[in-house]
């Protein structure tokens, strides 16, 4: 007769199906709130992408009407967001308002800002962040982001 007796292993055991059922689940957890902050940063990345190009693309329609842009004729200061500006008048005028049009079609409470200090120009960019911010503050109802971009026409 043998000092230690055998014991037949059957097999894992319910406590232990359990707890890596619980270790699985918690890893998965993880990873779906890894992927909700990804998919925040991507709305963020998006905004921010957008308004580079509209910004952008003032900034060319300036040069390419420098005199107008010369004599202060694309100033603006942060209208309410809006598509429905008129586009009539001076190149300048219908420059302005297409581009304020595009600014609330394409981010969320779009309005736009041009500043110009002899030929420098800083051209900014507001919306409304909040599809984008990841970690929540006090207020969520009045994050907004201000991209400035500054050129010489």
């Amino acid at each position: 007769m043998p000092a230690h007796p055998f014991y037949k292993e059957a097999g894992a055991t319910l406590i232990e199906v359990l707890v890596a059922m619980v270790v699985l689940a918690i890893g998965l957890l993880g990873l779906a709130g890894l992927q909700a902050t990804s998919i925040q940063s991507n709305h963020s990345a998006y905004y921010r992408s957008q308004a580079t190009l509209l910004a952008g693309d003032l900034a060319d329609r300036m040069r390419a009407n420098r005199l107008e842009a010369l004599t202060n004729a694309y100033l603006t200061d942060f209208p309410t967001s809006s598509s429905t500006n008129t586009v009539t008048g001076t190149t300048a005028e219908k420059d302005v308002a297409e581009w304020l049009n595009q600014l609330a079609l394409t981010l969320p409470d779009g309005t736009g800002k041009v500043e110009k200090n002899d030929t420098l120009v800083t051209i900014s960019v507001r919306w409304n962040g909040t599809r984008g911010q990841i970690k929540a503050s006090g207020d969520n109802n009045t994050h907004s982001e201000t991209f400035a971009y500054r050129t010489e026409i």
